[in-house]
């Protein structure tokens, strides 16, 4: 045999001699026929009885198949809407974030310090008889509003012992102070012109009139939302408990209803 030649065994048994790419072209051509050949033999499959059975099966699992593959499609989609939302959300914290920082970074010296809650802004009429009653007493202005008066030590040596506790006689009157601190600053709020109310004033005003009844007519009384929201005192045990020596001393008394205790002042 020649260099570049090699023996191929025919079908016949017998070899001849043929260079790699007929071997190639001949492996290829081959190849193709026997996917004919299998292509010719699906063809029949279905009039073969035993095998249309399985062919029926086959064609229900890609039903499935195709529902199982567009459900993803659609699960998909929704991710991806989801995700640029998203995204969309996480840019516009990062502004805000980086707009909070520059504000933070860059605030003015000069700016005005803040309001408490607790400080009420008067009109011009009511600043007017603010003025004129500092030269009158309170009991003859009619427009004064009425505060409790504190505690002597006299009277707390004669609160009995197990009202007392452990609690002293400045505890008591700094709780007194905090009272007449939320009654002055409801009842200014309850003197305001209505148009110069700003939207929480406003609220507050509302439930002031729906805790007034008939037996608070005159009265002027406080309950336990106002002393958390004029004043930094907490309605727990002590509060209570300091309460009970107020009722004995005569500078607050109860006003029960509508399952709401008021607190006015003796």
């Amino acid at each position: 045999m020649e260099d570049g030649e090699k023996s191929t065994e025919l079908s016949d048994g017998k070899y001849s001699t043929a260079s790699p790419d007929i071997n190639d072209l001949c492996s290829c051509i081959n190849t193709k026929i026997s996917y004919i050949k299998k292509s010719l033999q699906l063809r029949k499959i279905d009039q073969e009885p035993s095998l249309k059975t399985v062919l029926g099966k086959i064609a229900h699992e890609m039903f499935l198949l195709t529902n199982i593959l567009n459900k993803l499609e659609l699960e998909f989609h929704h991710q991806e809407r989801q995700q640029s939302q998203l995204k969309e959300l996480q840019e516009s914290i990062e502004r805000d974030y980086q707009e909070a920082q520059h504000l933070g970074e860059n605030m003015p010296i000069h700016l005005p310090r803040a309001i408490p809650n607790s400080t009420v802004s008067l009109t011009v009429e009511q600043c007017k008889d603010v003025e004129a009653a500092r030269g009158k007493k309170p009991a003859k202005d009619p427009k004064s509003i009425k505060e409790a008066s504190f505690i002597t030590a006299e009277e707390f040596e004669n609160v009995p012992a197990y009202m007392r506790g452990r609690l002293s006689y400045n505890q008591v009157n700094a709780v007194i102070q905090e009272i007449n601190k939320a009654v002055v600053s409801k009842y200014k709020i309850m003197r305001q012109s209505s148009k110069a109310m700003s939207s929480a004033i406003r609220n507050l005003y509302f439930r002031f009139q729906e805790e007034e009844t008939k037996d608070t007519k005159g009265e002027f009384f406080i309950v336990e939302a106002d002393i958390e929201e004029f004043t930094q005192l907490k309605a727990d045990k002590r509060f209570h408990s300091i309460l009970t020596i107020l009722r004995h001393c005569k500078r607050v008394r109860e006003i029960r209803g509508s399952c709401l205790v008021r607190y006015a002042v003796c």
